[in-house]
């Protein structure tokens, strides 16, 4: 039996998300963030050495990183999909394969750093700290996201956006891993880029995603994907 060890608000979301669509059997074990932190308990290091999440466990085998988690199970269970998932690996050597391998590479690699910066950069003015130097972190911190996180984001948006002008998914015109990969980051980037929010075809490939029952049964059994 697979155990999902899933942090609160987490990119662990996703993993639950594929089970869902796969209908494999797999429990999930719930993890809370600090309250004052927002980090990881320490209880996840007991499931494996860096203590992040997301991480699985299936049987004695335990498997951490996204992606990895991702193409694990695509592999191991990737047979029993049906319908629209049953093209999570398109054939290697064909276009969707190309584009696939990118955006499994491109959510982490690239995407992930400027929205985990964007978080960290906005977090900062609101911690406690001497009343007269409030005004300057906050005025630094602003300008570090005008200058280069929002410019960033605003990229990478506008990229997103005119490649979902020709594709329904983002390997193509069928479900990939690849969407399982990026749909904690386009959560995310539609919650704290600006430019995200007035994107039309991010935003409904995003209500594409949502609109899954398999996504809504991830959803009502892990909680929110990003936090408020």
């Amino acid at each position: 039996m697979i155990t999902v060890h899933h942090l609160e608000t987490s990119r662990s979301q996703r993993v639950l998300w594929l089970l869902e669509e796969l209908g494999v059997p797999y429990e999930i074990k719930v993890y809370k963030r600090d309250p004052r932190t927002r980090l990881a308990p320490p209880e996840l290091k007991k499931i494996h050495p860096l203590g992040k999440s997301p991480v699985i466990t299936d049987g004695e085998l335990v498997v951490a990183e996204s992606g990895a988690i991702l193409e694990y199970l695509a592999e191991r269970y990737g047979a029993q999909g049906q319908g629209d998932v049953a093209h999570l690996l398109p054939q290697a050597g064909t276009p969707e394969h190309m584009q696939l391998r990118f955006w499994m590479h491109y959510a982490e690699g690239s995407l992930m750093n400027w929205l985990v910066m964007k978080l960290v950069f906005m977090t900062i003015p609101t911690q406690p700290m001497p009343f007269f130097v409030r005004p300057i972190a906050r005025e630094l911190c602003s300008r570090v996201q005008k200058q280069l996180i929002d410019r960033n984001l605003a990229d990478a948006t506008a990229f997103m956006e005119s490649h979902l002008g020709c594709h329904t998914w983002f390997a193509g015109d069928q479900l990939t891993l690849a969407d399982f990969q990026m749909s904690f980051a386009v959560e995310a980037l539609l919650a704290r880029g600006e430019e995200a929010r007035r994107s039309p075809r991010l935003a409904a490939y995003r209500d594409r995603m949502v609109q899954r029952p398999a996504y809504q049964r991830a959803i009502a059994k892990g909680g929110p994907v990003v936090m408020s």
